[in-house]
């Protein structure tokens, strides 16, 4: 099939059966949204965002994109805006990978930092700021936009439940990190409205809050939370996995190792929650995850390391 432009590549990524041991015989498959033009599953979301906004008469050919991004929702939406041919403007707090930096600039995106230590919630402030400041503009505002979860609902929890449907196969359980909680609720709301009994669980790092813990640094990028996505308020998570980096990071180096996939360390966490979850499975259950991205856009963060660099 010819192509005649690089968003026609979103979506229809591979789902991969993992060769991993689970418990009670557990068969786990992961969504490989690194397969994305844009590397990461927030391609899906950029173009949709975009969609919807023009739909609704928000963009003009003079409209400046702005959005508050850890990275890959920024690449995305920079993807997405080329073809409507709209600059784009990003805030991103200093600490995250360099590598995602690079290639919001890359597609053309502005980069606008903010202090670390005020975390997402100082780059939504600053992000609003420059809404206020710059005419016209167009603020998507993922953590809040309807639109977000719907993006998941209408095109990724469709391809998962085709695969599963050519296979024959039941889906027991999906599994997702929360960032803005888009994806989870996008694939809790549809797979729970089709069977109740599917099991809806959602993953974090130790450092976020959804299990009641105090927020914190951690090393796993792209989820995490430092309040309570309101769209959880719709579709409520049956389980939440709290993970630990060096967990997160083990699997994300086995991954490698042993089976040629590259993934981030989000992915190292949802497949730890998989592993968890599969202990209170009947035996022989299917889990569905998504692994987000790929480990190429945080080798600077050390997401690999070795015993001889240890020594």
């Amino acid at each position: 099939m010819i192509y005649h432009n690089i968003n026609q590549l979103i979506g229809q990524t591979p789902l991969l059966q993992l060769d991993i041991e689970a418990p009670n015989e557990v068969k786990i498959f992961a969504k490989l949204e690194m397969f994305n033009p844009g590397g990461s599953i927030k391609d899906r979301l950029g173009e949709h965002l975009l969609a919807a906004a023009a739909r609704a008469g928000k963009l003009t050919k003079d409209t400046t994109i702005i959005e508050p991004t850890a990275g890959n929702t920024g690449i995305g939406l920079a993807l997405a805006a080329k073809r409507h041919n709209l600059p784009v403007i990003l805030v991103v707090p200093e600490q995250f990978s360099q590598e995602k930096q690079t290639l919001m600039r890359a597609l053309g995106a502005k980069i606008v930092h903010t202090p670390s230590a005020l975390g997402i919630k100082g780059a939504i402030k600053r992000a609003k700021e420059l809404a206020n400041e710059i005419t016209p503009s167009y603020l998507p505002l993922q953590f809040n936009n309807p639109e977000n979860p719907r993006a998941y609902y209408e095109t990724l929890a469709p391809e998962i439940a085709a695969e599963f449907a050519e296979s024959d196969q039941k889906i027991a359980a999906v599994v997702a990190g929360a960032g803005s909680g888009g994806t989870f609720a996008g694939l809790a709301h549809y797979f729970k409205e089709r069977d109740p009994k599917v099991v809806t669980a959602v993953v974090e790092p130790a450092g976020s809050i959804l299990n009641g813990g105090r927020p914190h640094k951690h090393r796993t990028e792209g989820i995490g939370v430092e309040f309570v996505p309101p769209f959880f308020a719709q579709t409520r998570p049956d389980r939440i996995y709290t993970i630990e980096d060096d967990r997160a990071f083990a699997l994300v180096k086995q991954l490698a190792f042993e089976q040629g996939l590259f993934v981030g360390s989000s992915s190292g966490a949802a497949l730890a929650a998989c592993l968890e979850l599969a202990k209170s499975l009947p035996k022989k259950s299917n889990i569905v995850t998504v692994f987000p991205d790929s480990s190429e856009r945080y080798l600077s963060k050390a997401i690999y390391t070795f015993e001889e660099e240890e020594k």
